[in-house]
């Protein structure tokens, strides 16, 4: 086989996941998970794990990088990188072809460029002297720096601080980065109509709050994780932790969530594209395609 790894990404509610998880039954292979809050325990609704499309015709598809943290910790870039390379090793070992999934396009670019990373401390001057300023002048200060950032997922303020200070580590230490594999990666972006798209997230959002995301976000902060701590992770647990804490009304929520998960799915559209410009081939199928089709597609690339 020609690729080392085959690579499934695409906007939230494209249905990326089922198609990853139909193709390693295909190819029986191994999901590793390129999301950023599918790490976590707990938060399963939240964060659309979908652990149902993980079985195939009676048969578990095994995953990696789900369920490896505890809601309140801080995950990082540089843990993504080590831990990444950990499962993939693993899997490779046993012959088996990895297939990376996730929409968590900073992830992705990471992995498949070869980024090296650092872990980064806490810088308490600068977060000082970027207290108080809103997101809007956070996220303008954060495009200042031409190394790699994540503009996907900085929602808050207190996410796009640590960004930045993220950024001004790197602009001030030279990196002395460990090697990273050159993994030569299939690239398959799953590619949903605009109105389709926000159709798809409209009544995603409606289950999920009909499946009990308000009690699952509740069950975190009752079992001692801070507002705070949940408010950083953005996106739903925004939302549903500010009405629970009775910042909003639950029309508002809902009505603010849905803007969100809109904007959130179009920066992710931007950063795939981003991804084209910077010499990456994504091979784009449509998401309307019946699976066996594009199954076959895929099969065909290879």
């Amino acid at each position: 086989m020609k690729y080392d790894m085959i690579v499934v990404l695409g906007p939230t509610a494209c249905g990326k996941t089922a198609l990853a998880t139909q193709l390693a039954y295909r190819l029986n292979a191994e999901i590793i998970s390129a999301d950023s809050r599918q790490i976590y325990r707990r938060m399963d609704i939240g964060t659309g794990k979908d652990l149902s499309d993980y079985v195939v015709n009676g048969k578990k598809i095994p995953y990696h990088l789900i369920d490896i943290a505890e809601p309140g910790y801080k995950y990082n870039l540089f843990e993504y990188q080590r831990d990444f390379l950990k499962a993939y090793g693993d899997i490779k070992q046993r012959g088996v072809m990895p297939i990376l999934c996730g929409g968590t396009g900073l992830y992705l670019e990471s992995v498949l460029k070869g980024y090296k990373m650092m872990p980064v401390p806490q810088n308490e001057e600068l977060r000082r002297q970027l207290e108080g300023k809103t997101l809007e002048e956070l996220t303008q200060i954060l495009s200042t720096y031409k190394t790699l950032h994540n503009t996907t997922d900085v929602d808050t303020a207190k996410r796009a601080i640590r960004a930045i200070e993220i950024q001004e580590y790197y602009r001030e230490h030279p990196q002395e980065f460990v090697d990273f594999p050159e993994i030569n990666s299939l690239i398959i972006g799953v590619n949903i109509d605009r109105e389709l798209r926000r159709e798809k997230i409209s009544k995603r959002l409606r289950d999920r709050l009909k499946e009990g995301m308000v009690d699952e976000v509740r069950a975190i902060l009752d079992s001692g994780v801070s507002a705070e701590d949940m408010i950083y992770y953005g996106l739903e647990y925004k939302y549903l932790t500010n009405y629970i804490i009775g910042n909003l009304t639950y029309e508002e929520m809902v009505a603010e969530l849905e803007i969100a998960i809109h904007q959130f799915a179009k920066r992710q559209m931007t950063w795939f594209r981003g991804m084209e410009r910077r010499g990456f081939t994504i091979h784009w199928i449509d998401s309307q395609l019946a699976m066996e089709n594009k199954l076959n597609e895929i099969i065909g690339m290879m």
